[in-house]
């Protein structure tokens, strides 16, 4: 990753040196916008692979600049936001950003989920292998079959759909809109949130060790939910 380049959109100093620091091991330059108007100018002239892109801008709403690179450029957007901006950060990914980090956050933390995103965004396209691998679970997409330590697990088509989305996806952060959407194809009613609260339940019921402290399918408050890892994790 030596050649490759990040940026960070953000109006804080002090935030914007952690960020870069957190990212000097992984990329050869580190660029900073502190307003969101210099952050599409800059993504747009110098192609990063990573953007980290703050909330809380004071020219632009996060969204309006996430909408406006992802135009023209597929780099990772990494969303850097306050704990209370539920619904901003669910927007944000809904328009094209891959995670989000809230503030204030672990550098250890942040370091992590960029390279989760780095691996994803490297991962080989496999056109023979239909076949993901996460700790216990086995899940082959042409089978449609799902193992856990070798034993059948038995789904039903809806809790197949929301768990191939979702292993598919290992390590990002997806929103209610987003599984609602890609799981109930056509479907333009309904409580997203309840929905999915229910199927998520039983999909954990089958997969997780222990369903309330839960291994795989992981929370995110306000948001959506996350498939701990990536795929093809041992």
């Amino acid at each position: 990753m030596a050649s490759e380049t990040a940026l960070i959109i953000d109006d804080e100093p002090r935030i914007r040196r952690v960020v870069a620091n957190a990212l000097a091991d992984d990329f050869g330059r580190v660029l900073e916008a502190s307003t969101g108007k210099d952050g599409i100018r800059i993504a747009t002239n110098e192609h990063p692979s990573l953007i980290v892109l703050d909330l809380g801008l004071p020219d632009s709403a996060g969204v309006a600049v996430a909408t406006q690179i992802r135009k023209s450029s597929d780099a990772i957007i990494l969303v850097l936001s306050a704990r209370h901006a539920d619904n901003e950060k669910a927007q944000l990914l809904d328009a094209g950003a891959d995670d989000y980090v809230t503030k204030p956050f672990s550098t250890l933390e942040f370091k992590a989920r960029v390279r989760a995103l780095l691996r994803r965004a490297n991962a080989p396209r496999p056109t023979i292998v239909k076949t993901i691998t996460n700790g216990e679970l086995r899940m082959d997409l042409d089978a449609r079959t799902l193992e856990k330590n070798g034993e059948l697990i038995h789904l039903t088509p809806t809790e197949w759909d929301l768990l191939r989305v979702l292993m598919t996806n290992a390590g990002r952060t997806l929103t209610h809109r987003q599984l609602f959407d890609t799981v109930w194809v056509g479907r333009k009613f309904g409580d997203a949130q309840q929905y999915l609260r229910v199927h998520v339940a039983n999909v954990r019921r089958k997969v997780e060790t222990n369903p309330l402290d839960p291994r795989y399918i992981l929370t995110e408050p306000g948001v959506g939910y996350r498939f701990a890892g990536s795929p093809s994790d041992p």
